[in-house]
């Protein structure tokens, strides 16, 4: 394995476990099961990896070809669960701050991984030309899993009611796009993957919100 193959590997697993950690907190607040905390764990982990491999034509999809990235998302749902188990508390009450603090260091990392992580597959399919199908590919990636998540867990899709999401996606896939034809793929993915985050970070904290409607 190559030091390009083996940083990727280590940006997935990151990626996998924070975006698994997101989906079994909200099964957990939802008062699911052991069962449907892993399912919506693992969903988050690998729904829009699955989804950007159908697009690409790759079937079966890279999480039934290699079941690794699924088994860590599953693990990393049951601690998560057997965690909010023992200790209930976090989901009731002042503890809703911290939650929500999690949550949304859990869901950043896992959307700037996994839209550099989209841009990379799209390359290496070949379309290293194709900015418009680059970027979508790494936006689908990134929010893709978090959209099935919150549709299962019956809440208003995170990427369509908080701060800027899907925005950041698209701003660090197109980052990660021209770094990649000028320097190379690691300091694309890392820049890739550094903008989303800060963008998500600046939102959060200036509470930055595209225009919306509003209903009296």
């Amino acid at each position: 394995m190559d030091y390009q193959s083996m940083f990727t590997f280590m940006l997935e697993m990151a990626g996998t476990v924070a975006f698994a950690a997101s989906g079994a907190m909200v099964g957990a607040q939802r008062g699911m099961d052991i069962f449907g905390v892993c399912v919506l764990g693992v969903v988050t982990a690998v729904g829009g990896g699955a989804t950007r491999d159908i697009i690409l034509g790759i079937v079966p999809p890279g999480m039934f070809q290699d079941p690794l990235y699924t088994i860590v998302a599953t693990v990393t749902a049951c601690i998560v669960f057997a965690v909010m188990y023992w200790k209930q508390e976090l989901l009731e009450g002042g503890n809703r701050l911290v939650y929500d603090k999690v949550m949304l260091v859990m869901d950043t990392v896992g959307l700037g991984v996994f839209t550099v992580m989209g841009v990379d597959k799209g390359i290496s399919q070949g379309y290293m030309e194709r900015t418009f199908f680059l970027v979508f590919l790494g936006t689908v990636t990134g929010v893709g899993g978090g959209l099935i998540r919150d549709m299962m867990a019956g809440v208003p899709p995170y990427i369509f009611v908080r701060h800027i999401y899907a925005c950041a996606s698209i701003v660090g896939a197109i980052a990660c796009v021209w770094i990649y034809r000028l320097w190379g793929g690691v300091p694309a993915m890392v820049i890739g993957t550094v903008v989303v985050i800060l963008i998500r970070y600046l939102a959060a904290h200036y509470r930055w919100n595209l225009p919306r409607l509003r209903r009296e």
